[in-house]
């Protein structure tokens, strides 16, 4: 069963590449996603044996490296934590598989389309069933590949281009520091199975290192390296502007890649490691702060966003922060409980956005749609479901999971944890202030398309509503249905067992019943006052914009990250390019290369033709003259 859910999608990416003008497009749609929905259910049947009967298994597919003391098998490890991320990464991926054969149904390579998603999930497969961090470091950089043949699938677009090499380079960034991470794990430990890592980190706890000169406790600095390609993979502030510019790619794969699988990688790496990062107090407190800062960063840029698709990757953005900051808290269970449910109202907001920009013929802009909600009913009221679990609105999925990290870091007792819980809280109110906003522009008010007429506005076909629809169940019920498992009481001891390390039991006392009260009270006055901005009184909103123009500009901009790594990096860097582009290369490796050489066998040839004269006595004499000197040679040798 574990061989089929990793090696299907792998197969269905070979025939699909390599055969799809063969068998043709409706068959490679069909197949692709055949087998990935083979593999979901698959994934399900696994998962239900890890809850029911605690299933835990180890396959060793074979022997893959063993060279000195580092002995490596590809193999497909089966735990809590696997068992959760297989449910996300092959629902999620089937659903998208199905909605892309209606979205892409006029593309005219949809073959290789679907070749890409396909071989993108099994590279997440790779990474998310690793036993060891070389198999996770293998899948970790396949899935980068398969993004950025994704993101630029459109490559006749120089934006889709743009964004793709964008990506490549901004993770290159973080997997270096992860590689690194890696190498010490194997100088520290001689090896790099999880199991066998995870035994010896006590070890190590009071060693030392001097890094780039600085003295530094060697658990902390593994924790922070490997931290460093978290943030890359999961669009962590500084290392996050990837991930709004890979909107360049079909929304299908926004919903795949940026909503469930590979954004949350890094997260999944944090932890499966909780075993080494338990005992880096550091590291977690730097997790904390990098998630939370995060999580207030995207969503104050989403507020001012216009492209529907770019509001939900900030959001996205964001959302990955609580993550973060959850597993900085020691809460890896909370963490995942909101990876599991975010994934389900994530990608049926990203897979609602494409519904919308369907029916708008590629209109991304908010400020020209309106008054559609008539139009596209089924969307609205998906999108809807969508939008009210993101927010946290009582009862949905993404109420107990997010309030569930925003409780936990309370809990925490730090002053970190403080800070955390309070950015948590106005991160929330921001959350829903622009996913009202993009609502509310999107499908209430007037209508704002010229280019459109309203009454030729229809809704979807039914194979992009079904994903649409089994996501919107998973938005509502996904948070009930599996907080006691996930968070419960006794999860820590009992559905996670080994796959996280808690050295000290997560603390079960409740908050205070105002604070309880507090996020879900918030979000929900919002709505009528984000209904008011958007809807009635637009004017208003206009008024603020103007009265606060360099904030406005400043979120307009992004906080001028790239701005400021065009400065820093882009700009110095093509300086030193172009000094050894035109220094370097033209003028010393050209002139005395092949350029150099090829001026001299020029100039020696021109020479040489002047012998060519066609005078047979000439040619003579030069034979004569060469035999001469060839019989003097011989006589004095």
């Amino acid at each position: 069963m574990e061989y089929l859910i990793l090696f299907l999608p792998l197969l269905g990416a070979i025939i699909s590449g390599f055969f799809g003008n063969k068998i043709g497009e409706k068959s490679s749609e069909i197949l692709t996603s055949l087998f990935t929905s083979i593999s979901a259910i698959l994934s399900i049947i696994i998962f239900i044996d890890v809850v029911s009967q605690d299933y835990e298994n180890n396959l060793i597919i074979f022997k893959w490296i063993n060279s000195g003391s580092l002995d490596v098998n590809w193999s497909i490890k089966i735990d809590a934590l696997s068992a959760v991320m297989l449910v996300v990464v092959t629902l999620i991926s089937s659903l998208v598989h199905i909605y892309s054969i209606g979205y892409m149904s006029h593309d005219p390579h949809k073959p290789r389309f679907m070749a890409y998603l396909s071989l993108f999930t099994f590279a997440m497969l790779t990474l998310v069933t690793s036993d060891n961090f070389l198999q996770l470091f293998f899948g970790w950089e396949g899935v980068g590949l398969c993004s950025y043949l994704l993101i630029g699938f459109w490559f006749k677009k120089q934006s889709a281009n743009a964004a793709a090499i964008k990506a490549f380079l901004v993770n290159r960034v973080g997997d270096f520091g992860f590689a690194l991470g890696i190498f010490l794990i194997f100088y520290f430990f001689g090896t790099l199975n999880y199991s066998d890592v995870f035994e010896q980190i006590p070890q190590i706890i009071d060693k030392d290192i001097v890094f780039i000169g600085i003295n530094i406790k060697s658990i902390d600095l593994i924790c922070l390296l490997l931290f460093i390609g978290a943030m890359g993979k999961s669009a962590q502030i500084f290392l996050h502007t990837w991930l709004p510019d890979a909107m360049e790619g079909p929304t299908p794969v926004s919903a795949l890649i940026h909503a469930a699988t590979m954004v949350t990688a890094g997260v999944f790496l944090v932890v499966r490691c909780s075993p080494i990062y338990e005992y880096s107090d550091l590291a977690l407190s730097v997790i904390t702060i990098i998630g939370m800062s995060t999580a207030l960063f995207a969503a104050s840029v989403a507020l001012v966003q216009n492209d529907i698709k770019k509001i939900i990757a900030y959001s996205t953005c964001s959302q990955l922060g609580y993550m973060f900051f959850a597993t900085g808290v020691g809460a890896y269970n909370v963490a995942m409980f909101h990876l599991f449910t975010h994934a389900f109202f994530k990608a049926l907001l990203f897979l609602g956005s494409g519904s919308v920009i369907h029916s708008f013929k590629d209109e991304q802009n908010i400020n020209h749609m309106g008054g559609v909600y008539k139009k596209l009913p089924f969307t609205y009221i998906l999108m809807l479901i969508g939008t009210l679990a993101l927010t946290g609105f009582p009862f949905l999925s993404g109420f107990y999971s997010k309030d569930a990290i925003i409780e936990f870091a309370y809990l925490k007792g730090s002053s970190v944890g403080y800070y955390a819980a309070g950015i948590g809280i106005i991160t929330a109110c921001l959350t829903s202030i622009y996913s009202w906003r993009l609502i509310f522009k999107t499908f209430h008010g007037t209508y704002n398309n010229s280019k459109i007429n309203i009454n030729s506005m229809h809704e979807s076909p039914l194979i992009m509503l079904i994903p649409l629809f089994i996501l919107g169940v998973g938005a509502v019920g996904a948070g009930f249905l599996f907080k006691d498992l996930f968070i419960g009481q006794q999860s820590s001891n009992e559905f996670w067992d080994k796959s996280i390390l808690f050295l000290e039991p997560l603390n079960t006392n409740h908050p205070p019943f105002w604070f309880l009260l507090l996020t879900p009270t918030l979000v929900t006055i919002l709505i009528p006052i984000s209904y008011y901005l958007f809807v009635k009184n637009t004017h208003l909103v206009n008024q603020i914009t103007q009265t606060n123009a360099p904030l406005y500009n400043f979120l307009k901009n992004k906080w001028y990250f790239d701005e400021l790594y065009d400065f820093l990096f882009v700009r110095s860097l093509k300086v030193v390019g172009n000094f050894f582009w035109k220094a370097i290369d033209g003028l010393v490796i050209d002139k005395f290369g092949p350029d150099g050489i090829s001026n001299i066998i020029k100039k020696l040839s021109l020479r040489a033709v002047k012998l060519q004269n066609g005078f047979i006595y000439q040619y003579a004499f030069i034979m004569l003259i060469g035999f001469s000197i060839l019989l003097t040679y011989l006589i004095i040798k």
